[in-house]
Formats: structure tokens, sequence, C-alpha cells
């Protein structure tokens, strides 16, 4: 076996006590970042619920009946009678 000198044992057990800190390191980080990931699904998944019911408000909003309705009630729209109906045609 061969002898080690003088400065290898304190050199491997520094090195020995480094590493295990940057186990230490590292894993903290890897927590850290998966619950800000975990954070962030959350989010995600509030803006889509969130999404979710803009899309059916604005849908209820647009439908044919409530403008309709609103044409008629705010800006006192009429469906014109046959004969006030005109045409016209592009030149041919």
């Amino acid at each position: 076996m061969q002898k080690l000198s003088r400065w290898s044992m304190p050199f491997l057990w520094c090195l020995l006590l480094a590493s295990a800190v940057a186990v230490v390191w590292s894993t903290h980080e890897t927590r850290s970042l998966f619950i800000q990931l975990q954070s962030l699904h959350a989010d995600r998944d509030a803006l889509d619920i969130e999404w979710g019911q803009l899309k059916i408000e604005q849908s209820a909003w647009a439908s044919h009946g409530r403008v309709e309705q609103t044409a008629r009630a705010g800006l006192k729209m009429v469906i014109p009678r046959p004969e006030d109906v005109r045409l016209v045609k592009p030149d041919a």
C-alpha cells in the first residue's frame, strides 16, 4: 500500500466536505424550484378556469338574441318592412 503524503488526507476531507455541501445545496435548490413550479401550475390552472368563464360570458353577450334585444331596446332599431328594402346591384 502506498504511503499517503502529509497533505493528502486533509485535502481528501476537504473534498468530501465540499461534495456534501454541494449535495445539500443542490437538494435545497431542487426543492425550491419544485415549489415554484407547483405555484406556477396552480396559477396556470386558475387562469384556464377564468379563461373558460370569460369565453362563456362572451358567448352569452354575443348571442343573436342578446344583440337583437340590445339593438331594439338601446338603439331603437327595427326590422325593415319588405317594401322599405332596396336591393343594390353592381354595374356589370
